[in-house]
């Protein structure tokens, strides 16, 4: 781990949040009613199911984790959104209230189930709605809603905050949720602080998955991350930007370890996400909906091939996958998310539940990141592990990319291959508080460089412009 990493783990650590575990712990061993835990939905099942349509089910229908919120606290968040949104709501129709919440926080409607709860959440009855996995694995992209693509418009942490303003008002705020309120979620729309989830999480289990109330909080070092496709998932070994874990369906479930939850409970769900283990390991990736110029791509199919494919593998009927880690000298990219946990804390997944499945072992100090398969590329911007590219073309152009860029909600740049957005050298003068700070993407902060990557420069316009028209095809 590098100094700077280290003295940022000291200065990043909050104290507040140790306090927030031991209650949160406490809240749930103790039955307090205020995080209630979400009775199952009602999930119609049918005879003709396979595994994986049986998985997208549950995804969509059942809920593993305590209701967030409920209909009522949601159809008033816009009484706490700045002018003039707050007067344009209060004029607007329910239904069209509905839809500017749902622009605001990076919400979709599911395309397979119809009612008021957005894809990121289950219907889990009298009105609650209860998150599930496609909160940071459902997004969309030229405005259509696709499970399995990344959600690149999630705002996690304005939802978050603005949800329990919206609850202390009408009296449902809990003492765990304003104790936990000190986690960072995220500091820019479409990026979480997911991998501190997981520590948190984990600390307050034992290796069997029972409950602990810890007298110390672990060190936190706060980053975001931008969530990968999920029809990649079926390529890899490992899963992770650093690949330590080995990948299974008990990996899935990690982020249930919400003490409401106990470990019987992660026995009786494991027949549950076999199955959507098997729905994510079917997913294909989407196809490119422009023109290809094909002469221009196949040229470019040969210099990937030569210059790319031993870190990215080769594609087609016969696709090649090498799972391999660069080394953080050689791949140059922001740094922090290798150094974010500890070879102990990595050690300590496989000596847990969700480690001891089969003969792969967690690599306990990777020392690098891998790199990934570049199926469905053209739709999973923005680019690198914390999402700080918006486009292939600035990928390929390191020299070019933003200090700061804020992207359209459902503008898609087809000359560049990502991400319609505004660049710009600084944060604009109107962006004082936190919810429109988090609207753009500031490659300043910790964690968020876009720097690295610049094996694209060692090929000169015409190349790199074959290359990028080859991606589309993948």
């Amino acid at each position: 781990m590098s100094r700077s990493t280290r003295t940022l783990r000291k200065s990043l650590f909050i104290p507040l949040t140790a306090r927030a575990l031991v209650l949160f712990a406490w809240g749930a061993l103790l039955g307090l009613p205020a995080v209630a835990r979400a009775a199952d939905a009602n999930v119609p099942a049918s005879d003709a199911e396979t595994p994986a349509q049986r998985g997208y089910r549950f995804l969509l229908n059942k809920a593993y984790i305590p209701v967030a919120h409920d209909q009522e606290v949601f159809d008033n968040l816009w009484k706490v959104w700045e002018e003039p949104l707050r007067s344009k709501a209060a004029k607007a129709t329910v239904e069209e209230r509905r839809r500017m919440a749902f622009s605001r926080y990076g919400l979709t409607e599911a395309p397979d189930r119809p009612g008021p709860v957005a894809m990121q959440y289950v219907d889990a009855g009298h009105g609650g709605w209860s998150i599930n996995c496609l909160s940071c694995h459902g997004g969309k992209v030229l405005g259509r809603a696709m499970p399995g693509l990344p959600n690149s418009h999630f705002a996690m942490q304005t939802f978050s905050d603005e949800v329990r303003l919206i609850k202390a008002r009408q009296g449902k705020l809990t003492a765990i949720e304003l104790a936990a309120a000190p986690f960072p979620m995220g500091n820019s729309n479409g990026t979480t602080n997911a991998v501190m989830f997981g520590v948190a999480l984990g600390f307050l289990r034992d290796a069997d998955l029972n409950v602990r109330v810890p007298d110390a909080a672990p060190e936190f070092v706060h980053h975001d991350m931008d969530a990968p496709p999920w029809w990649n998932v079926k390529k890899k070994t490992h899963l992770y930007i650093d690949g330590f874990a080995p990948k299974s369906h008990r990996s899935l479930m990690q982020f249930l370890l919400v003490p409401q939850n106990d470990a019987a409970k992660f026995r009786e769900w494991e027949k549950d996400f076999k199955d959507l283990y098997a729905w994510i390991e079917s997913l294909e990736p989407p196809k490119y909906p422009f023109a290809i110029d094909a002469a221009l791509a196949d040229k470019g199919r040969a210099i990937f091939e030569n210059s790319c494919s031993s870190c990215h593998g080769t594609y087609g009927e016969k696709w090649t996958y090498p799972n391999k880690l660069v080394p953080i000298e050689e791949v140059g990219t922001d740094r922090v998310r290798l150094d974010s946990l500890t070879p102990a804390q990595r050690q300590g997944y496989e000596q847990s539940w969700f480690g001891q499945l089969d003969e792969k072992k967690v690599v306990a100090d990777p020392g690098g990141y891998i790199a990934p398969p570049l199926d469905g590329i053209w739709a999973s911007a923005p680019y690198l592990h914390n999402g700080s590219v918006p486009t292939l073309w600035h990928l390929f152009h390191s020299s070019e990319r933003p200090t700061v860029w804020q992207r359209s909600e459902d503008g898609y740049d087809a000359d560049k291959v990502g991400l319609e957005v505004t660049t710009m050298s600084e944060l604009p003068p109107t962006a004082v508080e936190s919810r429109e700070k988090r609207r753009y993407f500031d490659t300043r902060l910790f964690g968020k460089s876009a720097q690295g990557h610049t094996f694209p420069d060692a090929l000169d316009e015409a190349e790199k412009q074959a290359v990028i028209e080859y991606l589309k095809t993948l």
